[in-house]
């Protein structure tokens, strides 16, 4: 029910009677529909109206879809010409390292050969092949090559260089100065030193480095000390130096590890150890290049860097 106010002469006022709730409702019933009507009119344009990225992109899926079934008999060619590659590295494996070829895949190594699709399909096969077979006859040739050098290796009248250590056991933290010019300890100057330095207690046994003759015997208390000279076949002579005890003579043969004499420090050395030489055709060789064929990879690449660093000889 409502009622009127009198205030003055001029205004009136009526109550209303219609709650403030009622008015909120309302309102937020507007707003609600407001909200849905837009939403209907962007879901009529979405699907209605295209933008241009996804016409191009519904253009490249009819496109891809028609190429699709064109690919399939390329990559069934592609996969004959895979197995086929995959068979001859197999036997190629097999021939020369007498194993199976390891399994490779391509999609986690992702070579040129799998990542670089501006090839055609067949000349990347057929460039494959012709070096697949290029690498198979080459193994042939490697083959005989080497089956040869081991038949005139192991042949009869071959002769081999002193290549066996002149000491049981040779660490590269042992050996000293090598060939080239070397400050000398006593001189303090840079002469010329011919052989290798190997640091070993006096006392230690020294050993042929091959087969040969002993063709000189000398004991001396100056220079290289009391010495043992070998001749080997092939022209090779292996000298060692500095000895305390000399175990052979002169014209006697001597195989190959048999114990010559020991170390010392005779004649002008600055410490005990043996002085090593190989001399070829006259000319004095580096010893420690002899010695590949005794010790492991790595303690040879040490042997190496020490023997070529070492600017300081011993004698």
């Amino acid at each position: 029910m409502s009622h009127l106010y009198k205030i003055g002469s001029d205004f009136l006022f009526k109550e209303s009677d219609k709650p403030l709730g009622r008015v909120l409702r309302f309102i937020g019933t507007a707003a609600l529909c407001a909200l849905v009507l837009a939403l209907l009119v962007y879901a009529v344009f979405a699907l209605a109206i295209n933008t241009d990225m996804e016409g191009r992109l519904k253009r490249e899926n009819k496109m891809y879809e028609k190429l699709y079934p064109q690919l399939i008999p390329s990559q069934e060619l592609l996969d004959d010409a895979i197995s086929g590659l995959e068979l001859k590295d197999g036997e190629i494996y097999s021939e020369v390292f007498h194993s199976k070829a390891p399994s490779v895949d391509p999609i986690q190594t992702l070579t040129s050969v799998y990542d670089n699709d501006t090839i055609k399909n067949t000349s990347l096969i057929a460039y494959a092949s012709a070096k697949s077979d290029s690498m198979y006859l080459k193994t042939f040739t490697v083959e005989s090559k080497l089956l040869s050098s081991l038949q005139k290796v192991a042949g009869d009248g071959v002769s081999m260089p002193p290549m066996h250590l002149p000491l049981s056991e040779i660490s590269f933290t042992q050996l000293g100065a090598s060939v080239g010019m070397k400050i000398n300890p006593v001189l303090k100057a840079r002469v010329r030193h011919n052989g290798l330095d190997i640091i070993v207690p006096a006392g230690t046994a020294v050993l042929a480095a091959g087969d040969g003759r002993v063709s000189k015997v000398e004991k001396s208390n100056n220079g290289l000390g009391n010495t043992v000279t070998i001749t080997h076949s092939s022209s090779y002579v292996s000298r060692y130096a500095h000895l305390s005890t000399i175990s052979v003579k002169q014209g006697q043969k001597v195989k190959a590890g048999q114990k010559i004499g020991a170390s010392g420090m005779s004649g002008s050395s600055f410490a005990p150890h043996l002085h090593y030489e190989i001399i070829k055709d006259g000319e004095y060789q580096d010893p420690v290049n002899y010695f590949f064929a005794s010790v492991g990879v790595e303690e040879y690449a040490n042997m190496l860097y020490i023997a070529t660093n070492t600017e300081q000889s011993m004698d």
